[in-house]
Parts: structure tokens; sequence; C-alpha cells
């Protein structure tokens, strides 16, 4: 939803296929290093331990430690929100309910269920 509605109050239209196309997509040109970033995502979703190793390399190589380890960051931190929520039993308000249905279909969110 953030994306999303960020984007009516900045006036960008986001296009999220770039996170949810196939593996084989290239990433869009305007993010640096992006195939690096998304082959490192999938290694992490993946639980792929030589892939993990192989892309935090050479992400660490074209961008240096700092960069792959806020990209771990980032890749834990959202990993991590959905679960709390889920855990705790955060249920999700009627409101977003209402104002995310296009956006968890697009996603095809139900499918993760």
């Amino acid at each position: 939803m953030r994306l999303r509605v960020s984007g009516h109050d900045t006036g960008r239209d986001y296009d999220l296929s770039s996170v949810v196309g196939s593996r084989d997509d290239t990433a869009p040109p305007d993010i640096a290093d992006g195939n690096l970033l998304r082959n490192f995502i999938e290694a992490v979703m993946d639980r792929d331990q030589s892939a993990i190793v192989r892309t935090r390399d050479a992400l660490m190589t074209a961008r240096g430690a700092a960069m792959m380890i806020d990209a771990a960051a980032v890749i834990a931190a959202f990993n991590a929100y959905p679960r709390v929520a889920d855990a705790t039993g955060i249920p999700l308000e009627d409101g977003k309910s209402v104002a995310t249905a296009s956006l968890r279909a697009e996603l095809d969110l139900e499918a993760m269920k």
C-alpha cells in the first residue's frame, strides 16, 4: 500500500511489475545494480546458501560491504514486518482493506495463504 499511496502524494506512478515479474526479468535501468540486488533477494528468499554467498560476494564487489549490509537489512526487515503482524494477529483494518484491494489483487497476495 505504501508505494501506491506515496505515488498519490508525489504524483509518481510505480510499476509493481518490477517486483512481481518473473525472475528472468531485467531490473529497471534506474536501479543501480538492480539485477544483482534482485538475485540477492531471490537467493535469500529461496534459502539457497550457495546462491546467497555468490550474490552477496558479487554485490560487495560491485557496491561495497555497506551496500550489501543495507540490502540484507532491508530484506530482513521486510521479511519480519508481516510475520510480526501475522504472529500477533493484527487484522487488516476495513479502510485499509478497501484501499488496498486492487494492490493486493495485483500482487496476488491471496495465493500466500
